[in-house]
């Protein structure tokens, strides 16, 4: 094989799988939005899952863009294990529709789609048409591409030592191993098996070798769906364990039929005769119609199992240092950019009310192990804030969002930073505990009870605020003026009785500094919650 052939070779498999990747890039552009929300809006029935995961693959031709949406809405709680197991089982037969496209042998007419595709990409300004040339762009690249394997590979039907690596194929070990290795690297069943479709469309290999290949191609593309996985919910990694167990299953399952019926290959050959390309693509969609039907009526049992093999690893504390809604898989999707969000927040303002809760217990109960989880968390919603910011940021690049929701997320930027700077007050109140603690000090009674009191007011009205904001409910927000003024109040009120115990000297002076730090910081976190129940109403927060 001459270096020429090579170079040949190369370029034509890296035109083939950069027309792969065009066409369903544009494809997911054009499509991908209501694909998405048709995702989203799935309901219970498995049988709607299976034809919705088939569609969306077909539409945007990539399986794994499909399962890799699939793990995305699972982790982010917008879709059941169960609706994606029925996706997953659809993917794998809307992904045979490009094998049928392959073998139509359109090479002839290639230049023309690479010519119509490039006019309409580079000199019509409306985006959907330019997506539209994109596609096509993309479906010519693929067909030019097949043509230049093909004549690199037309001197190696004679070459003795290339031919007998092929017949290796037969030996279904080999040929399902170098099926998955070369579909994982190229991260593309579809591109995987056009390659071996070429083969083939160069009489260099037959049916009864590419089957084992095939049954390989299928498990290989499961890799981009555990890549996807790592590092998200037990729910997410047991979606990407169900695409992997069903191609595995099918995979054995084919393999011992082929082995024990081998007519039933001969079978498939007999439908399209002399059109090996035409055999491949018609197995392929023979073997993911049949392993989906028959795996079906259990997928019930599939999500059991899987759910045993990856258990729930509960965090006590639900403060996790991860975002759980918002997901790279799901950031260009306007439909439920700001619906994610919400909940993100939502998740935030929790964990935020949840640890002003356990600082005030380390302060009252004098409590330096609750006082060291309080400044842990802060961390944690440190991180939450950063990372909700550049998601908002993200989202308000989105060209489909309104100006209702353009507005609406940009409030969102100082609901975050009201709610983050309610856990440093935490953190304040956490760090007070431990100097009294350091110090051996004690408030007086009167004291005590009089942040007691203010304490169990701010909480309320933090509570109450994160209610109203959450229900987006404007109704209620003449309650919240009435809390915070009782606590501005209240906060003047307790000063000055603190001021006559100093006088009186009834209490140590540097106990009295935490004293008046933290009515300080209850009252300041009263003003944070107001602004987060006002921001439904305004758009803004202060």
């Amino acid at each position: 094989m001459t270096f020429s052939m090579v170079f040949l070779l190369l370029g034509g498999l890296g035109l083939f799988l950069y027309g792969i990747n065009m066409m369903s890039d544009g494809l997911e552009s054009l499509a991908g939005d209501r694909m998405r929300r048709t995702l989203e809006i799935l309901t219970n029935n498995r049988f709607v899952a299976v034809g919705v995961g088939a569609v969306v693959t077909a539409a945007i031709q990539s399986s794994s863009a499909t399962t890799v949406m699939a793990v995305g809405f699972v982790n982010a709680g917008l879709m059941t294990l169960l609706q994606a197991t029925g996706v997953i089982m659809g993917a794998n037969i809307g992904t045979t529709i490009t094998a049928q496209l392959i073998a139509f042998k359109l090479t002839d007419v290639a230049p023309f789609f690479l010519f119509a595709g490039m006019l309409m990409a580079m000199f019509i300004k409306r985006k959907r048409l330019s997506k539209l040339g994109e596609i096509i762009l993309g479906f010519g690249m693929l067909f030019v591409g097949l043509s230049l394997m093909s004549q690199a590979m037309e001197p190696l039907r004679h070459n003795e030592a290339f031919l007998n690596f092929l017949i290796s194929f037969k030996n279904p070990v080999i040929g399902i191993l170098i099926g998955a290795v070369f579909t994982a690297i190229v991260q593309s069943s579809s591109a995987s098996i056009g390659i071996l479709q070429t083969f083939a469309a160069a009489g260099m290999i037959g049916l009864d070798s590419a089957v084992f290949v095939i049954l390989g191609q299928n498990i290989g593309t499961c890799l981009t769906a555990v890549l996807a996985a790592i590092g998200t919910s037990a729910n997410s990694r047991r979606t990407a364990g169900i695409h992997l167990m069903f191609n595995i299953f099918g995979a054995i399952f084919f393999l011992i039929i082929v082995t024990l019926f081998p007519v039933i290959v001969t079978e498939i050959e007999s439908l399209s005769v002399g059109n090996v390309s035409r055999q491949i693509a018609n197995f392929h969609t023979i073997f993911n119609v049949s392993v989906t039907v028959l795996l079906f009526p259990f997928a019930n049992y599939m999500v059991r199992f899987i759910s045993r093999v990856i258990p729930d690893k509960p965090d006590p504390h639900k403060a996790e240092m991860r975002l759980i809604y918002l997901d790279e898989r799901i950031t260009q999707t306007p439909a439920i950019a700001l619906s994610q969000t919400l909940k993100e927040i939502k998740r935030m303002g929790q964990i935020s009310s949840g640890n002003l809760k356990l600082a005030l217990e380390s302060f009252f109960e004098l409590d330096e192990a609750k006082a060291n989880k309080v400044i842990e968390i802060e961390k944690t919603v440190d991180y939450l804030s950063d990372n909700i910011a550049n998601y908002l940021i993200e989202f308000q690049g989105l060209e489909e969002l309104s100006e209702n929701e353009l507005k609406t997320l940009g409030g969102l930027h100082h609901v975050i930073i009201d709610m983050e700077r309610i856990s440093d007050l935490a953190e304040n109140i956490a760090e007070y505990a431990i100097s009294l603690l350091s110090e051996r000090a004690s408030l007086t009674p009167e004291a005590r009870s009089e942040l007691t009191y203010m304490a169990d007011k701010a909480v309320s009205m933090l509570d109450t605020c994160l209610e109203i904001f959450n229900e987006r409910d404007i109704g209620r927000l003449e309650e919240i003026h009435g809390l915070e003024t009782e606590l501005d109040d209240l906060e003047k009120e307790f000063i000055n009785n603190h001021i006559r115990r100093l006088q009186y000297k009834a209490c140590d002076p540097q106990v009295g500094v935490i004293y008046t730090n933290m009515m300080s910081t209850l009252e300041r976190i009263g003003d944070h919650a107001n602004n987060i129940a006002y921001a439904i109403q305004t758009g803004t927060s202060g």
